[in-house]
């Protein structure tokens, strides 16, 4: 079936993801903006690291949680609540900071906030987009949706320095607050989505028995565990290729500004070649061979950062890795989404998000004092050698090659 846009069925994902990349972008330009404050007023690693633990730890905690809320609840509701949420407090930060309170314990409290909006919203999400897409077309719109993230990731941060030279923090907390409105003005009144089952009946259960339900279930389908067990090696394996690749610019090729940004550019354009290249590729048949051929690439990109010399090259491969990552997201929320029942979707997001957002700071614990002692580049071609045999491992894998053949087509 081809992509176009004279397709009826377009129009409800087309409105949801307008409305996510207007809510991401305001988003993005906030959290950047808190980052290089607190960078530029303290120039102080401990209160970078508070900000780090405030912005991961309130959505690590919540996430199982939420992901009961996308089960029990209608899940649009669940994204305009999440944003309405995290519009009002950055709102009152707005006005306060208008009031001269400029204290940075607010900066802390609002980043731990929108962490909480982020545990609520991301698996709402990704169970609600099989509500509004066909099966056959969840690869293009999973692909289309990171392309766009990618998009505002790779613009967010720039415009954010700029704005931050130019107008006051206050009034980029105001375009938030902007952004946000919009967004949430277009699910309310523009896109309708129909409550899922689970939503519309009576619960008898408690919050804590539809946590030990999605829990039980993760560990019962044979698919979603093996996924679970790869997904958490393969975030511990990606830390030193996700934290630790700055430090090793700056110790291995200077430590110039330019560079840093520079490799934090190219990624996001690579990321955002790489959804569109998924949008219009589609995959292989089996997803698990896409998903296999990304994490090669990851573990020979890996390699090659460890080995090369110049940082024009260097720069290659990092923009390779941003292609990569979304090659292998892609075809693992699509299989996700056609695998697991539609009333514990929310539940396996939610655990999917608490693994991912958890497991690199979890591995940087390990791989953090080790770049102290060794150099960088070692841990790099370690983890990229351990990332290839993952991969030999996942092809190996029955569970894996089964999940990934391609859905039977419906009779006519």
């Amino acid at each position: 079936m081809k992509f176009t846009l004279t397709e009826s069925w377009q129009q409800k994902p087309l409105l949801f993801l307008l409305s996510q990349t207007i809510s991401l972008f305001g988003s993005s330009l906030v959290q950047y903006a808190i980052t290089w404050y607190i960078t530029l007023q303290t120039k102080s690693g401990m209160m970078m690291t508070i900000s780090i633990v405030c912005g991961f730890l309130p959505t690590f905690l919540l996430s199982p949680f939420a992901g009961v809320w996308a089960d029990r609840f209608n899940r649009k509701l669940l994204i305009i609540l999440a944003d309405g949420m995290i519009a009002c407090a950055t709102l009152i930060l707005a006005i306060l900071y208008v009031l001269g309170y400029q204290a940075f314990w607010l900066l802390f409290v609002i980043s731990a906030i929108r962490a909480f909006g982020a545990a609520i919203q991301t698996p709402a999400v990704g169970a609600l987009l099989p509500q509004l897409a066909p099966e056959a077309e969840l690869t293009r719109v999973n692909a289309v949706n990171g392309s766009i993230q990618s998009l505002v990731m790779l613009l967010s941060p720039m415009l954010s320095a700029l704005l931050l030279s130019r107008a006051s923090l206050e009034s980029i907390f105001f375009i938030d607050v902007v952004t946000a409105a919009v967004a949430i003005t277009i699910l309310l009144f523009f896109l309708h989505v129909p409550t899922h089952a689970k939503a519309l009946a009576k619960e008898k259960l408690s919050y804590f028995s539809d946590f030990r339900q999605g829990i039980g279930y993760v560990l019962q389908h044979d698919f979603i565990k093996t996924l679970c067990l790869f997904n958490i090696a393969f975030c511990l394996l990606a830390a030193p290729g996700a934290f630790l690749t700055p430090l090793q610019v700056t110790r291995s090729f200077g430590d110039d500004v330019w560079r840093l940004t520079a490799i934090e550019i190219t990624f996001s354009v690579g990321m955002m070649l790489g959804g569109a290249f998924m949008a219009w590729w589609g995959g292989f048949k089996n997803k698990l061979h896409t998903m296999v051929l990304a994490n090669l690439i990851f573990g020979l990109c890996n390699i090659a950062l460890g080995l090369i010399p110049a940082f024009w090259l260097y720069l290659c491969f990092m923009a390779l890795i941003g292609v990569a990552m979304p090659i292998f997201n892609t075809p693992t929320m699509v299989l996700i989404q056609q695998k697991v029942e539609e009333n514990f979707l929310g539940r396996v997001f939610g655990v999917m998000t608490m693994i991912s957002s958890s497991m690199m700071p979890l591995g940087m614990l390990v791989f953090g004092p080790l770049a102290d002692l060794v150099k960088i580049e070692w841990l790099l071609c370690g983890t990229g050698l351990l990332l290839c045999v993952q991969a030999l491992f996942m092809v190996s894998n029955p569970v894996l090659i089964e999940a990934g053949k391609p859905m039977a087509e419906p009779e006519s």
